[in-house]
């Protein structure tokens, strides 16, 4: 029986084959094909019309980030492929699996510069796992299989497919397609017993152990392994800014987090630890500090599913390749149960040097104006336990990402590798759909909230339920950090005259509430948080605050210091 339908309407099968319930998008003369056959799948697709292509990357991500499944944005040729390219670097930096779909001009004009012609795939192939152009529609079944087989399997990221009009006005008979096989690909690797055995050996005669929790293992679905390992091995474990969200804040074990702006603790006991275990994590350089001090002491063995990592930035005594849901489980098996209190302990002192000179005055000062760790502290304090945090980027990140409290996997969506402002209110409304059960929280600075303002637009058509908490502070807050540190305290280009965020928000027909007094701050929280639908709630905080502690660019990840002098 013949199946005749346009190449267009075999993209959204291929789509709906594929498990696809929304798509983040915004049309274009090159992809309008495929917005005219949306529009016949109106009750088994969400389609999410957002105001700007990197809002369309963006909110697949966010989607892609709480749901574990993969998110696709779908926009026009030329410039709206072209703006989606911050969110696929994004994605490639922080494994977000993605599939961008563009829509290309006819192969008969294929490379005359053409109308919104671009190089699609030359532009992006060093930012992708894989990136096609589909010229014919017979081929439309086996590129989405491919696309979402490569996006989301192994170690995940982005595909972008640049689909020609050729392509999508073509008749063929469509046929579904199934890809669980590359070859040359392998995605998740065995595990490999020696390794396995090396690993179990270092653990077991290690008598200061630290576990360094990276995103891997949120991507692995490996919370539950994680946890059963460090109990049985009595492992103190630090989490990465993607990773904070792997283990309970709560959790007796946790110690912090590492990093730039981490806690104390967990970055001086890094360089006093004689065996470093790394899970899913990639030696970033906001982790490390520098280089040549770093955990220079210990043996180190690192967890990972792409062997690329191994040895890119610190050398590893033990690799241990593979999916570390599986090789966690296979290391606690063999491990022996382990008393390492004393070295547990002796974070303790850190962490209370830590409290007293810097967490104690973030979150509770006595006078003066709003702080940003004091807003946050109470957002958190007052949200349900599976919250979302949603973060832009710049001081209200790292504030949120030290001052909540993670209870419950896949509970923080920020962007850690590329560090992109204007991420949050986007990634936010992306989540909105990829958790439709969860509160999403979204901390922004005053800059980065007005990066991709717009979208206030998507959140006003869908009464996405985003609770927008502005952390104003009239600057661009890191930069703004580093030159007093570093430059004198010569303010170029960061402070910022701010609009009337009432005006904005009267605009978009979304309720808000300025506070500028404490006193005002728990009955505000509890009135956005009781809100049905979307709320923006702005705080006018301390101008020139600090986040701290902080490890200073080219120094140890043991020096961290308190105050800038």
């Amino acid at each position: 029986m013949s199946n005749m339908i346009s190449g267009a309407e075999a993209m959204l099968r291929a789509l709906l084959t594929e498990g696809v319930d929304t798509v983040f998008a915004y049309p274009g003369g090159s992809i309008i094909k495929v917005f005219d056959a949306l529009y016949d799948h109106q009750n088994d697709l969400k389609q999410i019309l957002v105001r700007h292509e990197q809002g369309a990357a963006h909110a697949a991500q966010g989607y892609a980030r709480v749901s574990g499944r993969t998110g696709v944005a779908i926009v026009t040729s030329g410039p709206g492929a072209t703006n989606t390219i911050t969110g696929i670097s994004d994605a490639m930096l922080d494994n977000t699996p993605l599939v961008v779909i563009a829509g290309q001009v006819s192969t008969d004009v294929l490379g005359t510069d053409a109308f919104q012609e671009i190089d699609l795939v030359g532009v992006t192939q060093p930012i992708t796992k894989w990136s096609y152009q589909i010229r014919r529609a017979e081929d439309i079944a086996w590129a989405v299989a491919r696309a979402f087989y490569i996006a989301g399997t192994g170690r995940p990221g982005p595909v972008v497919l640049d689909f020609s009009k050729t392509a999508q006005v073509a008749q063929i008979d469509f046929k579904p397609a199934k890809i669980d096989y590359e070859r040359s690909y392998i995605p998740s690797p065995d595990p490999i017993e020696s390794q396995i055995n090396d690993a179990v050996a270092l653990i077991n005669s290690a008598k200061k152990p630290l576990v360094l929790v990276g995103h891997g293992v949120e991507l692995g679905n490996a919370q539950d392994e994680l946890r059963e390992f460090i109990e049985k091995g009595n492992l103190p474990a630090a989490r990465t800014l993607l990773g904070l969200a792997a283990l309970p804040s709560d959790h007796p074990l946790n110690m912090g987090m590492l990093g730039m702006h981490g806690n104390l603790a967990p970055n001086v006991k890094t360089n006093e630890c004689d065996v470093l275990i790394a899970v899913g994590m990639r030696f970033d350089d906001r982790v490390t500090g520098t280089l040549n001090t770093y955990a220079k002491q210990a043996k180190i063995i690192h967890l990972d599913i792409d062997k690329s990592e191994f040895g890119k930035n610190v050398k590893p005594d033990v690799t241990v390749l593979g999916d570390c849901r599986q090789t966690l489980k296979l290391i606690t098996e063999r491990i022996v149960k382990a008393d390492h209190k004393e070295w547990i302990e002796s974070f303790k002192p850190l962490d209370k040097e830590e409290y007293d000179k810097v967490i104690d005055k973030a979150i509770h000062p006595k006078d003066g104006p709003l702080k940003m760790g004091e807003v946050v502290t109470e957002v958190s304090n007052q949200s349900p336990a599976d919250s979302v945090l949603v973060t832009d980027v710049g001081l209200n990140q790292m504030f949120a990402s030290r001052y909540f409290k993670y209870r419950s996997p896949r509970s923080i969506v920020t962007s850690g590798g590329l560090g992109t402002m204007g991420f949050c209110m986007p990634a936010a409304i992306g989540a909105s759909f990829g958790a439709p059960e969860r509160m999403i929280l979204a901390f922004f600075g005053d800059g980065g909230f007005q990066m991709n303002i717009q979208e206030l637009g998507t959140i006003m058509e869908n009464q996405a339920p985003v609770k927008m908490i502005v952390m104003n502070n009239t600057y661009l807050g890191n930069v703004r950090q580093w030159q007093q540190m570093m430059f004198k305290s010569r303010y170029s280009c960061t402070h910022m005259m701010n609009p009337d965020y009432s005006k904005i928000a009267a605009a978009y027909n979304i309720p808000y509430r300025l506070i500028t007094d404490r006193k005002e701050l728990k009955d505000a929280v509890a009135d956005m948080l009781k809100a049905k639908g979307p709320f923006l709630l702005e705080t006018a905080v301390l101008e020139e605050e600090n986040v701290m502690p902080m490890i200073k660019p080219g120094s140890s990840v043991d020096e961290m210091i308190f105050e800038i002098n």
